[in-house]
């Protein structure tokens, strides 16, 4: 049966993310807090993981989906990362942010974009996708948990449980979450692409035109 966790959104406790870590390790998909709004998530090389995650979103099996890192280490060692994307990792991460990069080698061919060999990476601010992170010792394949004709997704721990929480192994509840999807610039390019305005800000970068 599935479990939900109530876990501090600030200050998660270590039990309960070991229980998390245990969950992920056995190949387990998880409902998980981030900093933009509540995601699904799976070891990168959980194969099965994957397809149930493409199943609860009820999406398109070649839906990209995004690795989330712990910190610009992480992140530089399963993509290609030069100068000018550094410079903007180091002043956006942290945040509510998805950077679109060349990956490296390491990556399974079955989570890249096949004609760009690219793939969508993050680094969340949130305390407990952090600390979740922490306790896998690796990146995680990760998902906004929306279905297909959903105009925002859900916030509220107890109706994403009620709807989703029959599909997974374990959820984290560390209390309403934002509806607002990451911001998404593509660096994979010359030049930084803004694809899509989100929750983190860019105006400095991107300036908004009317």
């Amino acid at each position: 049966m599935t479990r939900k966790i109530s876990i501090h959104p600030t200050d998660p406790q270590s039990r309960l993310l070991r229980q998390a870590g245990e969950a992920l390790r056995a190949d387990g998909l998880l409902i998980y807090p981030t900093d933009s709004t509540y995601g699904l998530c799976c070891r990168m090389n959980a194969r099965d993981g994957q397809q149930r995650m493409h199943a609860v979103r009820r999406d398109d099996t070649r839906h990209y989906l995004t690795l989330v890192c712990r910190d610009l280490s992480s992140l530089a060692s399963h993509a290609k990362v030069d100068n000018q994307a550094f410079r903007l990792l180091k002043q956006l991460t942290p945040g509510p942010y998805t950077f679109i990069l060349q990956a490296s080698r390491d990556i399974p061919k079955r989570i890249l974009d096949p004609k760009r060999r690219t793939i969508g990476l993050r680094i969340p601010a949130h305390p407990v996708a952090q600390g979740l992170l922490e306790e896998l010792g690796e990146p995680m394949l990760s998902a906004t948990l929306t279905e297909p004709g959903m105009e925002v997704p859900l916030a509220d721990p107890d109706e994403l449980f009620e709807r989703y929480g029959r599909f997974v192994d374990l959820m984290l509840d560390a209390g309403s979450c934002g509806i607002e999807p990451t911001t998404i610039i593509d660096l994979s390019g010359v030049a930084p692409v803004l694809v899509r305005r989100g929750r983190g800000a860019v105006d400095r970068i991107f300036p908004a035109t009317d």
